[in-house]
């Protein structure tokens, strides 16, 4: 079963910020992604549809034989996670606890902002999980629901962008937050542009490089990480329109994809 590859699902690109994480802590594993781009932003649906995508995508994954799989959405962490462990026998790994964990090691103040999706923030995952962490610290949450549309678009350093991100994150300039978590595996790809918006005074914290080692301890613990040498490969499938995907991805990883297939969930 270590032969076997890692399993990551998303509702689109974004989850490809936490498979360049992999591959820079793991890069001898194998990945196989799924991409749910025909029915992408999973942030403006129901908690009902989330879970039933996210069970679909599971599934997928699954007929792939993966060893494990990443929730590499922070939607469907925060809606599907523990259906997900409780239903599926392999491991299951979400993006919102090791975010939490990480955002809360970078803060000093412990006064933390956290953005994503609509669904994402109404659920009270990441509240929740950071107040578990530590009860002390004190949170304050907005929602930037255009901003999966502008990656999805490719827009990263569009001016539109730049303005959407001002509107949006204007309530925290004057706050007393020290760290952003970043609450969507989409929002590292404009974090750029985040930064000239909130400045050098407030850490950004990306919630895909905490669950890379997240997926690293699992593996290591559950004695599945790969033990031949060789390089990992890494496949990709999306669920429409795999042109599209492969300019974005090429943008992303500054090379071109292989591997990248259509397919229904």
């Amino acid at each position: 079963m270590t032969m076997e590859a890692i399993g990551v699902f998303d509702s689109g690109i974004g989850g490809l910020t936490v498979v360049k994480e992999l591959v820079n802590l793991m890069p001898h594993e194998n990945i196989i992604y799924f991409g749910d781009t025909a029915r992408v932003p999973y942030g403006t649906k129901s908690a009902d549809t989330i879970l039933r995508y996210s069970i679909e995508n599971s599934i997928f994954l699954l007929k792939h034989k993966v060893k494990c799989i990443i929730v590499a959405c922070n939607t469907a962490s925060a809606y599907a996670l523990t259906h997900l462990q409780h239903v599926f026998k392999v491991p299951v790994i979400g993006v919102i606890s090791p975010g939490a964990t990480a955002a809360l090691q970078a803060s000093h103040n412990k006064k933390i902002a956290v953005i994503g999706t609509k669904a994402t923030m109404q659920s009270n995952a990441y509240q929740q999980e950071l107040l578990r962490q530590n009860p002390e610290a004190e949170i304050s949450t907005y929602a930037c629901p255009l901003f999966v549309p502008l990656v999805e678009e490719g827009l990263f350093h569009h001016d539109a962008t730049l303005l959407l991100i001002r509107e949006y994150l204007n309530p925290i300039l004057n706050s007393s937050i020290d760290t952003l978590l970043l609450g969507c595996t989409h929002y590292p790809l404009l974090e750029d542009q985040i930064k000239k918006v909130v400045g050098p005074h407030i850490t950004l914290v990306n919630s895909a490089k905490a669950c890379a080692q997240s997926v690293l301890k699992t593996l290591e613990r559950e004695k599945l990480c790969k033990t031949a040498t060789q390089p990992g490969i890494s496949r990709f499938f999306v669920s429409d329109d795999p042109s599209k995907f492969e300019s974005m991805a090429t943008h992303f990883f500054g090379e071109a994809l292989s591997h990248i297939d259509i397919a229904t969930p």
